[in-house]
């Protein structure tokens, strides 16, 4: 059974959401996937359509760049969440030029009414050198402290790394 939230992260390409969605499809329950990447490019329409794929059809679908309490609130008790990711879902806000804060306490407080335990797939940045950008620097600080957010709450934090997950609070189901 899984925790109300759980958080999964890693750095780019280390297996996190193939990790987050087995830890989802292991609970048996109806699978609801919040997509915050948005397709603007052939590459990343590319990609998207890969992950669609690999999910199968056993997944419901709902796109969600921005505002992610309307598609939370969709969420039914007998379903489970996973919404990939909370890095793009800041990248989104930080080019939209949102009120972070804002954003991040709406996104909180969404998670918090949630009806379905939720599964956040987030990067983990604060392994990297400090960028040499405004921008960058600014988003790498946004993440670390929106990962530590949610890992405050979160009743499972597992980092994936080279595909392997590696418990940092409460334990797999």
């Amino acid at each position: 059974m899984l925790p109300r939230l759980s958080l999964v992260l890693g750095g780019a390409a280390s297996g996190k959401s193939v990790f987050a969605e087995g830890l989802v499809a292991a609970g048996g329950e109806a699978r609801l996937y919040l997509a915050t990447a948005e397709a603007l490019d052939a590459e990343m329409r590319a990609k998207l359509d890969r992950h669609r794929a690999r999910r199968g059809p056993e997944w419901r679908t709902l796109e969600a760049p921005r505002d992610l309490g309307p598609a939370l609130a969709q969420a039914g008790a007998g379903e489970v969440v996973l919404l990939d990711c909370a890095t793009m879902w800041l990248s989104n806000h930080l080019l939209a030029d949102s009120d972070l804060p804002q954003a991040e306490d709406a996104l909180v407080a969404a998670l918090d009414a949630c009806a379905a335990p939720v599964v956040v797939v987030s990067n983990e940045v604060g392994l990297s050198v400090v960028p040499d950008n405004a921008l960058a620097r600014r988003f790498q600080a946004a993440q670390g402290a929106l990962n530590q957010r949610l890992a405050a709450r979160a009743g499972l934090v597992v980092n994936v790394i080279a595909g392997l997950p590696q418990v940092l609070k409460g334990q797999l189901p």
